[in-house]
């Protein structure tokens, strides 16, 4: 996913702002961040949230959090949790039915937390993360592309770039832009009909072979033949040739509804 930003600290008041903002926060919402680094977006989380849980790796940035958020941590408003997010039960420390992902986050992490946070259980109800641009544009399908990245963002959620932010905005600067994200009316409504893991294969197997036509790349299942695919692409008004890029998410739904998937 590009370099890590855990190596690189933003400050860019403006930034924190709208990442912030963008979070909808009230005193009665429950925050999880990830890679706090020195708790610049910290000190504003717990501003705006009620409570404020925070997943650093580095254990030497965690003992200076728990030292300059004492206060706040006896209080109970912050909990700072030494760990690898990879590794955490998130709903088993967050003992929380409902919560808010707000992070500026390490790049290497961007694609493993979509799917840890929007495949669980407890799925949070807003997400706003600051990533890198280009996986951002990846994610809406900027360049009017789907990808598998995007679509399996978009079966939970409705993502958005807040705005972009300079390389600039950040000491030392990275090597790229980044972008806020936000993901917001999540739920697993989409999968109420069909089955998650056989749609996501169905998907996976449509972007195999870039170069490939979806049909092509479909009629390596040995459930379907391409006579059946083509008919299927045929159903949903679709072209025959198509490429899995040009298919949007709902048809996507309709293409698996008709091959009986």
């Amino acid at each position: 996913m590009g370099e890590n930003l855990g190596q690189h600290f933003l400050d860019d008041k403006n930034v924190l702002a709208d990442i912030i903002t963008a979070g909808e926060l009230s005193s009665e919402d429950i925050v999880l961040e990830v890679g706090p680094g020195e708790g610049v977006l910290t000190q504003g989380l717990l501003k705006k949230a009620g409570r404020v849980i925070t997943v650093e790796k580095d254990s030497a940035l965690a003992r200076e959090l728990q030292a300059r958020f004492k206060k706040e941590i006896a209080d109970g408003s912050l909990e700072v949790i030494q760990a690898d997010i990879r590794d955490l039960d998130i709903a088993n420390n967050l003992k929380a039915k409902s919560y808010k992902l707000v992070a500026n986050i390490p790049y290497y992490l961007t694609g493993q937390l979509f799917q840890q946070v929007l495949t669980a259980e407890n799925q949070p109800e807003v997400v706003v993360l600051l990533v890198q641009k280009e996986v951002a544009e990846r994610v809406i399908a900027a360049d009017g592309k789907e990808s598998i990245l995007s679509l399996s963002v978009k079966v939970f959620g409705a993502p958005e770039i807040i705005r972009t932010v300079d390389r600039k905005s950040f000491t030392p600067p990275p090597k790229v832009d980044s972008a806020i994200l936000k993901i917001s009316d999540i739920s697993r409504s989409f999968f109420k009909d069909i089955d998650e893991s056989e749609f996501f294969a169905l998907i996976k197997r449509g972007f195999a072979h870039k170069r490939k036509t979806l049909a092509n790349n479909l009629a390596t299942d040995p459930r379907f033949n391409k006579e059946r695919v083509e008919t299927a692409l045929e159903n949903i008004d679709t072209k025959k040739n198509i490429r899995a890029e040009k298919l949007g998410l709902q048809e996507w739904k309709s293409l698996y509804e008709n091959l009986g998937s």
